[in-house]
């Protein structure tokens, strides 16, 4: 399969979140199936029901996260310059028309969060910017139509290392 990329601190998140899972969610579910079922029969507990779609919800979680640690390939930012937009850099990008400047960290699909400003470099921006230098003009194709953006800056997280 293939490997797909990921920060070091993505790559913690994944296992942190991993781990709260197996640790404090599971056995958390357990303790509740087990509650409901002392509450009589079964064919018509709310409680044992709604546990049991959790426990299937949660085993398909703990599944997904075991395969993205799996795939994961984490990328050394260390040896990361600005000179051009790559993997885990932050770009500071500014819409043509509308003046708005956003700063936005390119990770892998695995880490990207748009309320964090973390865009896949899978997503349509992500693909656009990757390889332009600080004033290259950037069109991208977006649900909404076409934007126009300029690269106003790129710079490494010291955070990210």
């Amino acid at each position: 399969m293939e490997k797909i990329p990921i920060t070091k601190s993505g790559f913690e998140n994944l296992k942190r979140e991993l781990e709260h899972l197996k640790c404090v969610l599971i056995p958390a579910n357990i303790r509740d199936i087990e509650t409901a079922r002392g509450h009589g029969d079964l064919s018509e507990n709310a409680e044992y029901t709604a546990a049991k779609e959790k426990q299937s919800f949660l085993h398909g979680k703990l599944q997904e996260l075991e395969n993205n640690l799996a795939l994961s390939d984490i990328i050394d930012l260390s040896a990361l310059s600005n000179d051009k937009v790559v993997f885990g850099a932050s770009v500071v990008i500014e819409e043509i028309k509308s003046g708005t400047q956003t700063n936005y960290q390119l990770v892998g699909p695995f880490e990207s969060n748009i309320n964090a400003n973390k865009i896949s470099v899978t997503s349509p921006i992500g693909k656009a910017l990757i390889g332009k230098s600080i004033g290259d003009e950037v069109k991208v194709q977006t649900p909404g139509g076409i934007r126009n953006f300029e690269i106003v800056d790129i710079f490494i997280n010291q955070s990210d290392l």
